[in-house]
């Protein structure tokens, strides 16, 4: 018998998300059966997408029960294998996350080939949903072409930390929000034109005006609220609008207003697109491809916040909507 320690969902959260909504238990994990292995999580991930899981309603992915223990994507190693194409210590990605380890059918999981000077944990973030976010949403919704302005909220996030450096990649001229300037000057130092601290700027649609006065050809958005408004405010006509996340209205226990210059859109033309990343999990090989490439060469970089502990876990997912991350936030386990 192995013990395991896991996190559980102990209420439905009202607003922010409070260390009271979860619950660190140990069970006993049994003996693989045919077919099946043992694994020890090394790494999980916390996202944003999961405090909508942690609401009782329907939605592209169901609900987390009360009491049974949470799920999310793990990067870990085989400990005891009865299952063929899979051996101990070979290393497999998973949903099985919020636990230090499980016992699963071999066909749950995912055996990676992690390049050489390639953390594991990487394809948690920016080779994994993060990185295919990033990279499928801006080329597949954004198109971007050689000298477009694009202009990316929560930019120093899992997610538009990715978009801000493919965008440059592409030739593209980039306005980045972020909430610090430590997260500003990181993104400078990976090419980003204009990065505003959107907590100390003052008039955010001024500032925006300012670094980008012609206007911007695409949004990339990941906070939604004033953030949505002012990039209606200053689209060019044909704009393109991707909608990947709204952070800032994650936790409101009211329905926050929307954007007030919205007739905007019919006389601008503009394309408004929101989308799941799952709905393009067929470029996964094309994205490995690319966005490795990249990695290789030295032309993309990637931060991570990590904290270790499994009983960690509900610390590091509250920090996402507190702005404690940089990067993808990660939990060591």
């Amino acid at each position: 018998m192995t013990t395991s320690r896991e996190i559980r969902l102990a209420s439905r959260p009202v607003g922010m998300p409070v260390a009271e909504n979860f619950q660190i238990a140990a069970c006993e994990l049994a003996e693989p059966g045919p077919g099946e292995v043992l694994v020890h999580n090394k790494f999980m991930s916390v996202d944003p997408y999961m405090r909508g899981r942690m609401v009782d309603r329907a939605s592209y992915v169901p609900p987390f029960a009360i009491g049974e223990v949470l799920q999310g994507g793990a990067i870990g190693v085989v400990a005891h294998s009865n299952a063929e194409g899979l051996k101990k210590g070979d290393i497999v990605s998973s949903m099985f996350g919020w636990r230090e380890a499980f016992v699963a059918p071999a066909a749950a999981l995912e055996k990676l080939d992690v390049p050489a000077r390639v953390p594991m944990e990487s394809f948690l973030g920016v080779l994994g949903m993060p990185g295919l976010t990033a990279w499928a949403g801006l080329m597949q919704i954004g198109k971007p072409k050689p000298g477009d302005v694009v202009f990316v909220s929560g930019a120093a996030g899992a997610v538009g930390s990715i978009v801000v450096q493919v965008a440059k990649l592409k030739g593209c001229t980039v306005v980045a929000t972020a909430g610090s300037d430590e997260k500003c000057e990181w993104l400078k130092s990976v090419g980003v034109d204009h990065a505003i601290n959107y907590r100390t700027c003052g008039d955010l649609l001024a500032a925006v005006q300012a670094a980008a006065p012609k206007g911007i050809d695409i949004y990339f958005d990941n906070v939604g609220g004033e953030h949505l408004e002012v990039a209606i405010e200053v689209a060019r006509p044909f704009a393109r609008l991707i909608e990947c996340g709204m952070i800032s209205a994650y936790n409101d226990t009211d329905p926050a207003p929307g954007p007030r210059n919205m007739i905007q859109i019919v006389g601008k033309s503009l394309t408004i697109r929101g989308f799941i990343v799952m709905e393009f999990a067929g470029l996964r090989g094309d994205f490995i491809a690319e966005v490795g490439g990249w990695i290789r060469s030295g032309k993309l970089k990637w931060q991570e916040t990590v904290l270790e502990g499994i009983e960690q876990a509900p610390a590091a997912f509250i920090g996402l909507f507190e702005g404690k991350n940089t990067g993808k936030m990660l939990v060591k386990l």
